[in-house]
Order: C-alpha cells, then sequence, then structure tokens
C-alpha cells in the first residue's frame, strides 16, 4: 500500500514540472473573462436549443429547454402567469402529479427571462426540472395578494395528502437565480417562497426571498418538512417570521444571509445538518433548534448582527443528550446570549468570537468513554490553503458565466456530437475539445453521449451541461477490472488552470467492471481558490434508461457479471486540488425508470490521494462495495458534510466481492469480522477536518430487520494511527461502532442515541499532527 501510494506521488510531481493549463487548435488566446454588452440578455436565453431527451415519450419532438414566455408567460407583473409557466414546466408527459415517482427520461430546463411574473398559486417543479432565471438580471416570482397554496415554487406538492415523490427519493431538481416576493401577501397569512422536501443531487442556488417585516408575520422563506438532501447555498432571506424553517435527515447550506427575520433557521429535525458561512442581522433569534428533533447542527464561519439570541437548544434528558452542537469560527456582534438552553443562558454572547465550541459527547483516540462537554472543544488546524482572506473555509457558487456571450459558447452537437445513447460520440467530442477547449466554454447541448475510451478534459477547459447532460462510459475498453480504464479524465497529472465542470451526470452502460467513471488530475493555478471544481454534477450508476443496469438485468437477488457498473467513480489524484459542491456519487439501489430494487456492482466510491486543497461541500457516495470515501496519504481536506450508504445486498457477497482488493488503488482491509463497506476509510492522512458526516447502513441482504437491534454492520468509519483527522457531528445508523482506529471499534452507537441515529459531537486524535 505505502508502495503505490509512493509510486502515485512520484509520478504526479515529476508531471508537475512542466505541465499548465492547455488550448484547443483553434485559440490564440484563453478565456479570461466575458465579453457580453450591457443590455445583452443572459447566453442561457439565445443559445441555439438543440437538446435531446433520447427516452422520452415521442422523443423527436420532445423540447428539453423551454422560455416560460413561448408558452404565454408576459413577466409584466400585471397578468397573472401562473397557467403558462405551469405549462412550460409540465408539457411533454412529463413525471408530476402522481403519474410516476421518478424518471431520467424528460429533463428540462425552465427558463425565465428579465421580469416580473405574477403567480397565484404554485409553480409545481416536476421531477429532473432545472427552473433558472436570467443570472444578469434575475427575474421576479411575485406572489399575489391572494395567492393560495403550499409556497411559490412546490418541488413535492400534495394531492389529496400524499406527496408526488417519495422525500428520500426526490432526486434531481435545481432552482437558481430567482428573487421571490411575498409581500403583497397579508402579513398573517402563512406565506412560504419554496416548498424544498428534497433528496440528493438538488440545489437551491443564488435565490433571494423577500418577506413581510410587520411584527407577528406568517412568511417563511423554505419550508421543508422530510427528504435526504441535498444541498443550498448562495441564498438571502429578508424578513419572515422564519428565514427558513426545515426538517430533512441530513442537508448542507453554503453562504446563506438572512435579515430581520424573527428567527432566522428553525430547525424541527434531522441527523445532521452543516451551515457554512452564515450571515446573520437583526433577528430575534438565529437558530431555534428547542424542539428537540435534531440529531446535530455543525455551523462554520458565521456573522451574526444585533440579534438577542443565536441559538435555542433543548435540555439533554437521561436517554439523549437533545441534539449535538458544534460551533466553529462565530463572530458575534450585539449579541446578548450565544446558546440558550430551556431558557437558561449555556454561552454568554456579546461581541465576541467564538473559536470552537460544542454541546455534546466529546471523545478522543482510542478512549471508548466521551465526555458530555458544553463548552470550549478541540479546534481542528485548517490549512491555510482551505480558507479564504477572511480566515472562512473558501466558499465558491456554481458558475453561471452571466457575463459571457453566447458567442463565447461552442455546442457540442453543433459540432457533430449526436446525445442519442446509442451513436459512439468519443471521437467527436475529443474533437471539440482539442480544437476548443481553453478558449470557449464547451456547451454539452442535453442528450446521453455514449464514449468508448478515455475523453481526456484538458486543465482551463470549462464545461456546461444542460438539464444533467450524460457523459456514458459503455463497450470492452471499460470491462476489466484487471486493467480499469479512466472514462473521463480531468486534467492530465500535474496541470493546472481554471476548469469548472457543471450540470454534468457521468455514468456507464454497463457492463463496466473497469470503469474508473472521473479521474481527476487538475489542480487551482497559483494564486486562485476553488478554480477546479464540479457543481450540480454527479456520477450516477445505473438505475436509469440506457445503461444496461435496470430492473430488467439487474433485479435484486441476481450476481450477475453483466451487472458490474465501474471498478472506481472518482479518483482525485495526488497533484489535483478539487472544489466540490453538492456532488452525489450514486450506483442505484433502485431503478429511476422503473419499479425495482437492483443488485449493482462499483468497487470503490471516491478515493483522494490529493495533497490539497480539497473541498467537499454536501458530498454524497452511496451502495459502492469495498467504500464510500477513502482518503489514502491525502492532505488538507475540508469535507462538510458528507453522507453515505452501505450496499442493501451486504453482507452477501461481502467486500471485497465480487471485486479484488487492489494495492494500486490502496484498498482498505475487511478483518475482525467486518463484512460491510466502509463510510470512511482514512490511512496516512494529514489535517483532515470532517464537519458533519452522516453514514447509514439500513439492509441486511435488502432486509430491515437489523435496524431493530442496531447490527447492520460493525463498523462503518476507519482512522489509522498516523492520520490527523477530527470528526465533528459524526451521525450514524443500523452500526455498532461508530468509529473504528486500526480496524478495531471505538465508540459504541448506544452511548451516543439520539433515537434512530446515535451522534458523536467530536472525535479527535488523541495527538495532533501538524506538517
Amino acid at each position: 500500500m505505502v508502495l503505490s501510494f509512493l509510486l502515485l506521488a512520484v509520478s504526479a510531481i515529476v508531471g508537475q514540472a512542466t505541465q499548465v493549463a492547455a488550448l484547443g487548435s483553434a485559440c490564440g488566446v484563453p478565456l479570461t473573462k466575458g465579453n457580453a454588452a450591457w443590455g445583452e440578455p443572459y447566453w442561457l436565453e439565445n443559445i441555439h436549443h438543440q437538446g435531446v431527451a433520447p427516452f422520452a415519450p415521442n422523443a423527436t419532438k420532445y423540447k428539453v429547454f423551454r422560455n416560460v414566455r413561448e408558452y404565454g408567460a408576459v413577466g409584466d407583473g400585471v397578468h397573472d402567469d401562473t397557467a403558462a409557466i405551469n405549462a412550460a414546466i409540465s408539457t411533454g408527459s412529463r413525471c408530476g402529479n402522481l403519474t410516476c415517482g421518478s424518471s431520467t427520461t424528460t429533463p428540462a430546463v425552465v427558463y425565465f427571462p428579465e421580469g416580473t411574473y405574477l403567480v397565484s398559486t404554485p409553480l409545481q417543479a416536476y421531477y429532473y426540472t432545472v427552473m433558472v432565471g436570467d443570472a444578469r438580471t434575475p427575474p421576479t416570482l411575485l406572489a399575489s395578494a391572494n395567492f393560495t397554496g403550499m409556497a411559490v415554487i412546490d418541488a413535492d406538492p400534495y394531492t389529496n395528502n400524499q406527496n408526488w415523490y417519495t422525500n428520500q427519493d426526490s432526486f434531481f431538481r435545481s432552482v437558481r437565480n430567482f428573487v421571490i416576493d411575498l409581500t403583497r401577501m397579508p402579513a398573517n397569512a402563512s406565506a412560504t417562497g419554496i416548498h424544498w422536501e428534497v433528496s440528493q443531487s438538488t440545489s437551491l442556488v443564488n435565490v433571494v426571498v423577500n418577506m413581510s417585516t410587520k411584527p407577528g408575520n406568517n412568511h417563511q422563506g423554505i419550508f421543508m418538512e422530510a427528504g435526504s438532501g441535498g444541498f443550498m447555498g448562495d441564498l438571502v432571506f429578508n424578513g419572515g417570521k422564519y428565514g427558513i424553517w426545515v426538517g430533512n435527515q441530513q442537508f448542507t447550506v453554503r453562504n446563506i444571509t438572512v435579515n430581520d427575520a424573527n428567527t432566522a433557521v428553525f430547525g424541527s429535525w434531522n441527523w445532521g445538518w452543516t451551515y457554512q458561512h452564515v450571515i446573520i442581522n437583526n433577528c430575534q433569534v438565529g437558530f431555534n433548534l428547542s424542539g428537540g428533533g435534531n440529531g446535530g447542527e455543525a455551523i462554520i464561519d458565521a456573522v451574526v448582527t444585533n440579534t438577542p439570541v443565536f441559538i435555542k437548544v433543548p435540555k439533554p434528558t437521561n436517554v439523549s443528550v437533545a441534539g449535538s452542537l458544534a460551533l466553529n469560527n462565530i463572530h458575534l456582534n450585539n449579541v446578548s446570549t450565544a446558546v440558550m438552553e430551556n431558557g437558561t443562558t449555556i454561552l454568554a454572547g456579546g461581541t465576541t468570537t467564538i473559536d470552537s465550541w460544542g454541546k455534546g459527547n466529546i471523545y478522543t483516540g482510542t478512549h471508548p468513554n466521551g465526555t458530555f462537554t458544553q463548552g470550549k472543544i478541540y479546534a481542528a488546524h485548517k490549512d491555510p490553503s482551505l480558507l479564504d482572506h477572511n480566515g472562512f473555509i473558501v466558499s465558491k457558487g456554481h458558475p453561471m458565466y452571466a457575463d459571457y456571450s453566447v458567442e463565447q459558447f461552442k455546442s457540442v452537437r453543433s459540432l457533430g456530437a449526436v446525445g442519442d445513447g446509442v451513436t459512439d460520440d468519443t471521437e467527436a467530442i475529443k474533437a471539440v475539445l482539442a480544437k476548443y477547449a481553453g478558449c470557449y466554454i464547451i456547451y454539452f447541448d442535453a442528450g446521453i453521449y455514449k464514449v468508448t475510451s478515455t475523453i481526456q478534459v484538458p486543465a482551463g477547459t470549462r464545461i456546461v451541461g444542460e438539464a444533467w447532460t450524460q457523459i456514458m462510459g459503455a463497450g470492452p475498453y471499460f470491462n476489466n477490472q484487471k486493467d480499469p480504464n479512466v472514462v473521463v479524465q480531468v486534467g492530465i497529472p500535474g496541470s493546472q488552470g481554471v476548469t469548472e465542470i457543471t450540470d454534468i451526470v457521468f455514468t456507464t452502460q454497463g457492463p463496466t467492471a473497469g470503469a474508473i467513471v472521473v479521474e481527476w488530475n487538475v489542480r487551482d493555478p497559483a494564486g486562485l481558490q476553488g478554480a477546479a471544481g464540479m457543481w450540480d454534477s454527479h456520477i450516477r450508476l445505473g438505475g436509469a434508461n440506457g445503461t444496461h443496469l435496470q430492473d430488467k438485468e439487474c433485479p435484486s437477488g441476481t450476481f450477475s457479471s453483466d451487472c458490474y457498473a465501474a471498478f472506481l467513480a472518482l479518483h482525485i489524484t495526488y497533484g489535483a486540488s478539487a472544489y466540490l459542491e453538492g456532488t452525489w456519487v450514486w450506483l442505484a439501489d433502485h431503478d429511476l425508470d422503473g419499479i425495482d430494487q437492483l443488485t449493482l456492482f462499483s468497487g470503490r466510491g471516491i478515493l483522494s490521494h490529493s495533497q490539497g486543497p480539497v473541498w467537499m461541500i454536501g458530498t454524497a457516495a452511496e451502495h459502492h462495495v469495498l467504500y464510500q470515501f477513502s482518503l489514502v496519504g491525502a492532505k488538507n481536506h475540508y469535507m462538510g458534510l458528507i453522507q453515505t450508504e452501505t450496499p442493501y445486498f451486504q453482507p452477501l457477497p461481502a467486500p471485497p466481492g465480487p471485486f479484488d482488493i487492489s494495492t494500486v488503488y490502496d484498498d482498505p482491509t475487511f478483518e475482525h469480522g467486518m463484512n460491510m463497506a466502509w463510510g470512511l476509510w482514512v490511512q496516512s492522512s494529514i489535517d483532515i477536518m470532517v464537519f458533519g458526516a452522516g453514514h447509514y447502513s439500513f439492509f441486511q441482504n435488502y432486509s430491515t430487520a437489523c435496524l431493530a437491534n442496531t447490527t447492520c454492520q460493525t463498523q462503518i468509519v476507519n482512522v489509522d494511527w498516523t492520520s490527523s483527522v477530527s470528526i465533528y457531528n459524526l451521525a450514524t445508523v443500523g452500526t455498532r461502532y461508530q468509529l473504528s482506529m486500526e480496524g478495531n471499534g471505538v465508540i459504541y452507537f448506544a452511548n451516543d442515541s439520539e433515537g434512530f441515529s446515535s451522534t458523536v459531537t467530536l472525535w479527535s486524535p488523541a495527538r495532533a499532527i501538524y506538517p
């Protein structure tokens, strides 16, 4: 294991000596800034719309892109545009209104030009929908004075008290670039901006919600009652009773501002939420968690001003710590009480900075007994490479290219690629990248682009998809686990450049036992942070039309060599840096375009050898055979929140089956009766900060009977003696030991029970290791 890591490291260092961002053959100078003229529409409005949905009903006539103006919306703030907008969303036999539980076959981008769109009932966001406004001048969705219904945007409507979608499976939804205005509605009306009951592969980005500021008003920006998310970021809430009212298994929120609300955040329940970069101004309460249903709240990099109480929490009981709380780098300005428990101040406020404070059970090293703490806790070392000029964890939003003109984009379909899921698009895509990478933004029109050999994406390339465009590896080149090959290689070892990938799904068409789906080699150029990354982009393996890995071929309980989906989903190599936001790396457990559970095999989830910086913000990996996250010889990672699930079929077969242990890829060991996949495996890694983690094991051979006595697996997180790792708000389900060292269980679940889940507020090594 050490030898293979050293070989990878040496090869990367040699490559770094000469490689920089590449330019296509048609490029004179690299793309550095946009050239859109003043008053010019957002590029998305005028680009040639030719995306395809190969498996849609009546596919030749199906429209992926829909401009709401073309469906009758006016956008003048006077005409009621509700019906027109809902027609734009729903046209084309799409998945909604209780007609289906999920579908990947009818993707849609619903575009709103600049304007004010008056609505009187909810806009219903069907499955696999991106609702996007003009990023140059975000449109306003104006709720009429007589608005009725759940919310202005409703991602999971109720019909006859039944949700359209199962909340844990409500995938692939995004809302971007809007102002939602509730101020015409009476202050005492129950008014909500967004009903967002969603799961993974979802995002809210660049949204402002304006609400009443009258005392006693009944407005709220977001209402979320359940789900299994998810990511949201770059949000502003003005006024309201609640900025957001939220309950979900887990979620990550980055860059949220709440002004002049009664309560900025009301948390109804969770297993774990992470908030990164929070600004609260002139509220009465920052976070109200006093209901007692919150398993864990982790807040990092907050600035709270003129707010009497920052956080309200319930009092612990003899059976529960009543919610874990971890605070890191919190700046208070004129805040009387920092943390209030059941009406009593347990942390004073003022104008001060909270470095690192926790409420809950604290563990160190191999000590099996935690200490219940309400006070200062260990502060993990953060390498400066992870921090911005304010000392905050780097925060970078989804690139919208608002200042770029349509002439700065090149479409792969216009240049010869087909995207029908059948045609081999390998050479067409390679030709586009060879000619235009680095000086144009490469636009992957909606479709399924089948490739049969490695696609090399040069450092300095920017790629934009449309409603999660699919790049699908297929064929014998990717089907030998003894000789794995990369489907999409992002940069070559040692390369650097501004490299951004948005709205892409990387997938395979089985069997592909030797597919390394994405290999990430590129790193940030000197002086730039988060310049090489992915946003709203995912690795989805099987469970969708075109993959040949569905319920027809691979029903649950079928152990077939035709049901291999990947060797390794994502490999971040030694010399790379990476900013991953909202990334979901999912081996399908069920068929999104069918009805049944599946038995598929992907060897490994996310493997990082990177020396950093790496930011994994709202990142999840699920159902891979050996592990979901593995860090070997890694350094300088911020991970918050990360989430995993163990394969439902295990321990039949037990890992590594049906794969073999690979020393080249530093596979973990399975000793002491460990017969299930690792959620997180860390070896020889330094300065790793996990700020929020949910590791879940719900099944043994598709049976949930093991949940009754928490015996679905014995161990799920392992750290070796040589690593320097700090884990805050570690939530587990179904596992006896929440954390192990060197393969030996340390933290027993029953000591940290929150009911269904168990939560550790902080585990840190027995000694801190610094470079």
